[in-house]
């Protein structure tokens, strides 16, 4: 006996990497782009009252960070303005907008990602031999993102 009588309302409607695009502020297409992530980590404190056994927390904090892989055909215009914040000290905002629309019923989610700063680790080079060139950026976001169309209930 199956316990999930329903694992997935229509696998046939279960989407991939193909149906999903990220634009920047201009609404260019990021072509080379291979995956792209935008993760919340929420922050609680937490504490627990005399008397009794169950701690609680209470949320404190969020903080977005939007990872993605891009393709390396060209010193592009990222890189050479990381590259120019690091000779004088005075990095570029970006703003990015994630879309991914359904091929089933022509319904998408789109988010935006305002203020966009780099953080941590962005690959400069990476090579490999027999490996196609990639580069691997970090941003933080800061502002909160911006839900501004939700997929349909499939």
């Amino acid at each position: 006996m199956e316990l999930n009588q329903a694992p997935v309302r229509d696998v046939r409607k279960v989407m991939t990497g193909t149906n999903g695009m990220v634009y920047d502020q201009e609404g260019n297409a990021l072509v080379s782009i291979m995956d792209f992530q935008a993760q919340a980590s929420i922050t609680n404190a937490s504490y627990q009252p005399l008397g009794t056994f169950v701690e609680r927390s209470l949320p404190t904090s969020a903080k977005v960070t939007i990872t993605f892989t891009e393709v390396i055909v060209q010193s592009g215009l990222f890189f050479q303005q990381i590259m120019e914040g690091m000779r004088t000290g005075i990095f570029p905002y970006y703003n990015f907008r994630g879309v991914m629309k359904s091929p089933y019923d022509d319904s998408e989610e789109q988010v935006v990602y305002r203020d966009c700063v780099p953080d941590g680790t962005i690959d400069i080079q990476n090579m490999t031999t027999g490996e196609i060139y990639k580069r691997s950026w970090s941003f933080v976001c800061n502002q909160v993102p911006d839900l501004q169309s939700a997929l349909r209930n499939g």
